[in-house]
């Protein structure tokens, strides 16, 4: 415990013996006590959110930038997904006393995610953020909802824990010419595949093709081209035979 902590705890304590008098007095003023309650709290509201801001300070040192390695087939883009960014940054968060949970309501074309950060200390911080529902192309109303919350959730945990992303990695999970390991360039190439299967059209096989050509090139990533184009070709034929 450090020479403010020992302060606050030595205040409160002195706080509470005194308001333990005054209840056990029965001459005291009723709202007189009500007040030194009230003062008893904020003051315990108010070390709550030292420590937080305490424990935030020194959280940040350790938050690494998450790697983008997920391709968005509609733009070409890679980000970095939801079960990336919780991998990566709840091992940081548990060493120093902070969880984070999501509250999702519904409302009219659209569902707000709130983001709750708490310490173990007492204190939270929380954000908001209001989506239209995701309507993509094949999405049933239910994958809809599910698609903008997963979005709204990766959006308000990096606002609250200023999290950064890059479709570079750290030098720790990097070649030693600087390039992507091998690993993380297959995974990228494996969630394209598992999108490629998922088609159910023609139309639908076509937009994934020209988005991970697009992203796949632009990587550099000849061997995962080759893997991409290969399942194209087998999901064609498949769609393309009658059942």
């Amino acid at each position: 415990m450090n020479e403010i902590q020992t302060i606050q705890t030595e205040t409160n304590d002195s706080v509470l013996s005194t308001i333990s008098r005054a209840a056990s007095d029965p001459s005291v003023d009723v709202v007189k006590l009500e007040k030194l309650l009230e003062m008893h709290e904020r003051l315990q509201d108010k070390a709550a959110e030292k420590q937080f801001n305490a424990g935030m300070a020194q959280m940040q040192c350790e938050i690494p930038t998450v790697f983008e390695g997920a391709i968005n087939l509609h733009t070409g883009n890679s980000y970095a997904t939801l079960d990336d960014i919780t991998r990566t940054i709840k091992p940081i968060m548990q060493q120093h006393g902070f969880a984070i949970t999501f509250k999702v309501e519904n409302a009219e074309k659209a569902i707000e995610v709130t983001g709750i950060l708490m310490h173990r200390g007492g204190h939270r911080e929380q954000t908001t953020m209001r989506l239209p529902l995701d309507v993509g192309k094949g999405r049933n109303d239910v994958q809809s909802v599910g698609s903008s919350t997963t979005y709204g959730k990766r959006y308000v945990m990096c606002a609250l824990l200023n999290i950064t992303t890059s479709d570079a990695q750290d030098d720790d999970a990097q070649t030693a010419d600087g390039s992507d390991s091998a690993e993380d360039r297959a995974e990228v190439v494996a969630g394209i595949v598992a999108q490629v299967d998922g088609t159910t059209t023609a139309d639908e096989l076509k937009d994934v093709w020209q988005a991970a050509v697009k992203a796949l090139k632009e990587a550099g990533d000849v061997a995962g081209y080759d893997a991409v184009k290969v399942a194209v070709t087998k999901q064609k034929a498949k769609l393309e035979t009658p059942q």
